[in-house]
């Protein structure tokens, strides 16, 4: 996979992207598909309310027909392992499109419950690790920055459960101010795009760019003011991939490290959890954490830079360790 092929699949992706926003934006906007604000959110946010979101639509339905227009050029692109890639996409969407659905269209405000979303996405899991499992697999883990790795055998199933669900949650928390998360995904896919060139995965690689290529299209919509919200069709899906990903360039412990962002808005909303049930305190002035440093004064644009920017170091550094 060349440097023109992968600029080429960038841009094609992020065409394509800003294409579909383009016609199906002002269709969601008919349709009144409009974000609700929760009342114990920061007050700033309660202005966006009305945006259209479920804008999720407009990356993985780019992501799907940029996959399946490259499988005709280059033959290497339908593999198994880009089948399972796009399978947990659609899959985590489907997740996230009904739960946006009950809560935007029904007007049900609690959407799926927890234990509804968790079973569909264990089932989308476990079906992806059996997917895999029909070619050769390995269940070693690898510690990064270290050539010593971990064969953890038939836990293995178990382990890219909590991985998928977890990051796939992780992400959803992270999306709560315009452009974060379709930033810090574009870094973060890229990051893997990179690992299958070294390790000469092009079929992960070329799935990896698309994706990047996807978010930032979708950027041009989403970034402050944001004119459309990826809502959980998009989080859950980007969340699950991404998780994903780091299975198949088997770089599973560094996506702590490339998804550092989401790890640590995970985090802050348990230690939050955790704090007030043990001691009745908060730690945070309101978590996730994004919420806090608004509170404390920081404009969206800067927390989302700043969040940007840990996400840029926190990718950068493993590829240049791996390439030095």
């Amino acid at each position: 996979m060349t440097l023109v092929t992968t600029i080429t699949v960038i841009t094609v992706s992020f065409i394509l992207t800003a294409l579909i926003g383009i016609a199906i934006i002002p269709l969601l906007r008919r349709l009144k598909f409009g974000q609700s604000i929760r009342e114990e959110g920061p007050e700033a946010h309660k202005k966006k309310a009305g945006t259209p979101t479920m804008g999720g639509l407009i990356f993985l339905s780019s992501i799907i027909i940029t996959m399946l227009v490259l499988s005709y050029i280059y033959e290497e692109v339908l593999t198994t392992q880009t089948i399972v890639l796009m399978i947990v996409l659609a899959g985590f969407g489907v997740i996230g499109f009904l739960d946006d659905f009950i809560i935007v269209v029904m007007k049900r405000n609690l959407g799926l419950t927890s234990k509804q979303k968790l079973f569909g996405q264990i089932v989308i899991a476990v079906l992806a690790y059996f997917l895999l499992r029909m070619g050769p697999f390995e269940t070693t883990l690898l510690i990064p920055f270290t050539d010593f790795t971990i064969d953890i055998g038939v836990i293995y199933v178990a382990f890219l459960i909590f991985w998928l669900v977890g990051f796939s949650n992780a992400v959803n928390l992270t999306d709560g101010l315009d452009g974060l998360v379709a930033g810090t995904s574009t870094v973060a896919f890229a990051a893997f795009g990179v690992y299958g060139l070294i390790y000469e995965q092009h079929d992960i690689a070329m799935f990896a760019f698309v994706v990047a290529g996807a978010m930032l299209g979708f950027l041009l919509f989403n970034m402050k003011p944001a004119k459309v919200f990826m809502g959980d069709t998009g989080s859950l899906a980007l969340g699950g991939v991404l998780a994903m990903l780091s299975i198949l360039v088997k770089q599973e412990l560094l996506l702590l490290i490339i998804g550092i962002v989401y790890v640590m808005e995970t985090l802050s909303v348990m230690i939050q959890v955790t704090s007030f049930k043990l001691t009745g305190k908060r730690v945070f002035k309101m978590t996730p954490i994004h919420h806090h440093f608004e509170l404390s004064g920081w404009s969206e644009w800067k927390i989302v830079i700043v969040f940007w920017g840990i996400a840029f170091l926190a990718s950068i550094v493993p590829i240049l360790w791996e390439v030095m």
